[in-house]
């Protein structure tokens, strides 16, 4: 394998996250950058980027937090460009950008002081110089996206060679802000850690039509959701059904009236057992926990077809003896929990949502669905993906009926059990996206957006 001589990464580093910072700046010549230097490797980027900028003409100065422990040669570079040092803060100091060198991916915890108090006077001035993070904004768990403390919350992260798991999951991903991949130009020596789908792959994995396509060879959806209680998540799984690329959807249970007025080309009937043909079934949402709901979950699991369980279902399950049962199961398995659902049947998911899931995924034998903003989708093989498209707005009553609808929908049109759940959290959460962008979201309009979604990515 072929060396890298000693620097060259950082150099790289630095002019890829030198150029974006130019790239914010109104005019480099004249403009004042703060570097916020800590020890390591990242205040060495920051140094090196700030020297570049310095040649431009950019008045540049590095305020080091750890003086005895700054880069040697990043800050030797600086000092070389016409940059300023300093090793104490003063109010006094002019910024129109900010990079945040401070720790890097090796740091736990908050920020510490003086770096917390710091980066809150800079976020409160008026107006509020652009704050960079360099790698990860400083002050999150770097492997699960947890933040214990203050930390840096940045307009943009200029990231290198690989994407960080604190950039997409957890509380940390919000502060990352733009997340822009430096290229250094290194492989990843191992697999990933998380997996993150892309409109391509969503397209890619998305079943296609041919001229014999029937409704039937497009695949038929079972759903055995809602109830005389809740019979708007029968009418809304059966939408997120509906918008989903399979050729018919029979519906099952007592708010078989409510479904086939909402949806007239659904084919409604009062039970699993006399529902007819599927190739896949959902079960939960709104069924209630009654003899009746029982039943019916009892007969989607006695077939060998792949379910989704949901909400209701999941209740059922958490006795823990089920959970076991299931492992037998031969056929797929998808269940999409929110958090408290997943405490119920797994223990709290805690500060790492993805090896919270992963674990589930393994001891229930099933694809694990684990609803939030950044959604996470685990596999009992171990593999976990998370979803770029959630959004806040999508914390609402029935969206999650829609989600488990288009999931079943993907199942039973022939798509692997994690495929299908990650297509379904993506495109759900650019429905919801979608939704946003025309007024407060319902639930019903996230059905509506639902089939603007897939238009957008399916071509």
């Amino acid at each position: 394998m072929r060396e890298v001589p000693e620097g060259t990464l950082m150099q790289r580093a630095a002019a890829g996250l030198a150029r974006r910072c130019a790239l914010l700046l109104d005019r480099v010549y004249g403009a004042h950058v703060l570097l916020l230097v800590g020890a390591g490797n990242n205040g060495g980027d920051a140094l090196f980027a700030g020297a570049l900028l310095a040649r431009r003409g950019a008045q540049v100065t590095a305020l080091l937090l750890s003086p005895d422990r700054a880069h040697p040669a990043g800050l030797a570079e600086l000092r070389r460009s016409g940059g300023l040092v300093r090793t104490r803060w003063s109010e006094k100091i002019v910024a129109d950008l900010v990079m945040d060198g401070i720790v890097g991916i090796g740091a736990t915890g908050g920020l510490r002081e003086p770096a917390a108090t710091i980066v809150g006077t800079l976020r409160a001035r008026t107006p509020r110089p652009i704050m960079v993070a360099v790698d990860v904004p400083s002050g999150v768990d770097v492997d699960t996206g947890a933040v214990d403390g203050p930390a840096v919350r940045a307009d943009i992260t200029v990231t290198f060679g690989v994407l960080k798991p604190a950039l997409v999951i957890g509380p940390a991903a919000p502060l990352a802000g733009h997340v822009e991949l430096c290229g250094i130009g290194i492989a990843p020596q191992a697999a990933p850690a998380l997996r993150i789908a892309g409109a391509e792959d969503v397209e890619e994995w998305w079943p296609r039509l041919s001229a014999g396509s029937e409704k039937y060879n497009r695949g038929v959806v079972g759903i055995a959701t809602g109830s005389h209680t809740y019979p708007g998540a029968a009418v809304l799984s059966t939408a997120g059904a509906l918008a989903g690329p399979t050729g018919m959807v029979r519906y099952a249970g007592t708010a078989r009236a409510e479904v086939v007025r909402a949806h007239p080309s659904v084919v409604g009937s009062d039970s699993v057992a006399g529902a007819g043909r599927v190739q896949a079934w959902l079960c939960g949402s709104g069924i209630g926990t009654d003899a009746d709901a029982r039943t019916a979950l009892h007969d989607v699991l006695a077939t060998d077809l792949p379910v989704v369980l949901d909400a209701d279902a999941l209740t059922m399950l958490v006795d823990g003896s089920a959970a076991d049962r299931l492992r037998d199961r031969d056929a797929p398995l998808v269940i999409t929990p929110h958090d408290r659902e997943f405490a119920r049947l797994g223990g709290e998911p805690g500060r790492d949502r993805a090896a919270a899931a992963r674990g589930l995924a393994a001891r229930m034998n099933a694809v694990v669905l684990l609803k939030g903003d950044r959604t996470i989708v685990a596999a009992p093989d171990g593999t976990a993906w998370v979803n770029p498209t959630g959004t806040p707005e999508l914390a609402t009553g029935g969206t999650g009926d829609v989600l488990a609808g288009l999931l079943a929908s993907l199942l039973a049109a022939g798509l692997p059990a994690t495929r299908a759940a990650v297509t379904a959290a993506y495109l759900h959460g650019l429905a919801g996206r979608i939704a946003a962008e025309r007024g407060p979201v319902t639930a019903p309009d996230v059905a509506t957006a639902l089939r603007d979604a897939v238009a957008t990515i399916i071509q």
